[in-house]
């Protein structure tokens, strides 16, 4: 009998690199936050080294004292790999990679790993593709035909695209990005039509928004527990204490008591600097956000950098074009902050913790508020013969009451102003007047 032994691949030793140009404001912070990014991407951070300038140096990035550091270090540390804290220019990538000896990786390459590891769905695989292969065509030289040789393929880690043996060159990457272009526009056709029945269905849309791992999947999964008992649990989407643990949207319908109810849509998580190419890819994704009636910002109230994650999300959003909707700042992981009161409300911020009952209630009750804020309460008489319309009203709005009369069924309900122009032919005068 012969057993087998899964062995673990050793991690890549690596180098954190920054450049602190001008007097950064956020350089800490993002320093710290390409950390947990390296950490999220299964690198062994072994060692860190930065540099004041007043500028960007065109050829190596640092300057040239800074490479034989780094070069010594790297010895010093067995580390194989500098991962850099900014977007280089192939140039300097290629002239750091010859001074230092090391495997240097971008910012944005970085974060392009990430996601091609994460994503699971068809579209997302598709959207991941497509940024790395725009990110990958600069660095592709004009001589060179094996993408597996070049920056942009052999620096990403294999992850099953099939697409890093094949020999590609700069003609045929720009029709690969065509072609997968047109696959995303035929899955965007398909998101369309599903939004679209949500949108016919009127029922109020809720997104969560907000720095990635900041507690929105939770968050919404307590939402589920909480008001869909077992068959909730059916409904949970993953969850993990990590950076972008999921790519994908998903959408929830939550009914609450009296008959209350929204689609509550989870949505990808944010981090600072997200590579454009990214973002473009990424706006399908983040369509939900945009059709929402309200969002949520999900945010670690915990961390420190708890106000630049907020910066972040709000500049995210209105690069991708969300404005004008309302939204609910949700101060998550309060029960990690010392001396911090929850769950509390002042105007449109909650304090919460999405692991506690009384909060998630809150929080709840603070959407229901703010999305039937427009609703009116009409007396509407239902012909017997209309059964469908007194079915389609008792499945998805509000009835405060009802009776029966010789002619029809006598309800009180909550209605939209959408609703209501359809059904104002059975709208009783008192309330018309």
């Amino acid at each position: 009998m012969t057993n087998t032994i899964e062995v673990q691949a050793p991690q890549e030793r690596v180098l954190l690199g920054g450049l602190n140009y001008n007097g950064r404001a956020d350089f800490d912070y993002t320093m710290t936050e390409l950390q947990q990014l390296a950490i999220a991407d299964e690198l062994a951070v072994v060692g860190e080294v930065r540099q004041n300038l007043d500028r960007v140096d065109r050829a190596t990035y640092f300057g040239s004292g800074k490479v034989e550091e780094i070069k010594g270090l790297a010895q010093e540390l067995n580390a194989t790999t500098i991962v850099i804290d900014d977007e280089l220019s192939p140039s300097q990538i290629a002239n750091l990679e010859k001074q230092t000896g090391l495997h240097v990786l971008d910012r944005t390459e970085l974060i392009l790993e990430i996601f091609a590891d994460r994503a699971h769905t068809a579209q997302a695989k598709i959207q991941v593709e497509i940024a790395r292969l725009q990110y990958a065509l600069p660095r592709i030289h004009p001589s060179a035909n094996n993408l597996d040789q070049q920056r942009g393929g052999g620096g990403f880690k294999n992850r099953g695209s099939g697409e890093t043996k094949t020999e590609l060159n700069r003609r045929t990457i720009r029709k690969r990005i065509s072609d997968l272009q047109q696959k995303l526009t035929g899955s965007d056709q398909v998101a369309d039509t599903q939004q679209q029945r949500r949108n016919e269905s009127d029922i109020p849309r809720v997104a969560l928004v907000g720095y990635t791992n900041a507690g929105k999947s939770t968050t919404m999964n307590e939402l589920l527990r909480t008001f869909a008992g077992e068959q909730g649990t059916d409904k949970q989407v993953f969850e993990k204490d990590m950076l972008f643990a999921t790519l994908d949207t998903s959408v929830r319908k939550i009914v609450l008591p009296q008959n209350q109810r929204f689609l509550l849509s989870d949505t990808v998580g944010f981090v600072s600097h997200l590579p454009h190419n990214l973002i473009a890819s990424f706006n399908s994704t983040l369509a939900e956000a945009a059709q929402a009636d309200l969002l949520i910002q999900v945010i670690d109230f915990s961390d420190p950098n708890y106000r630049e994650m907020m910066q972040t999300t709000a500049e995210t959003l209105k690069e991708i074009g969300i404005k004008d909707i309302p939204m609910i700042y949700a101060f998550n992981k309060a029960d990690r902050c010392e001396n911090v009161s929850y769950p509390e409300i002042e105007g449109h911020d909650l304090t919460y913790s999405a692991k506690d009952s009384a909060s998630i209630k809150l929080l709840a009750k603070m959407i229901t508020d703010q999305i039937y804020a427009n609703y009116q309460t009409v007396t509407l008489l239902i012909p017997f013969s209309e059964a469908r319309d007194l079915a389609q009203l008792t499945a998805n709005t509000k009835i405060l009451s009802q009776d029966y009369t010789e002619t029809g069924t006598l309800i009180e309900v909550q209605l939209s102003p959408r609703q209501l122009q359809t059904y104002q032919k059975y709208q009783q005068v008192s309330d018309q007047n």
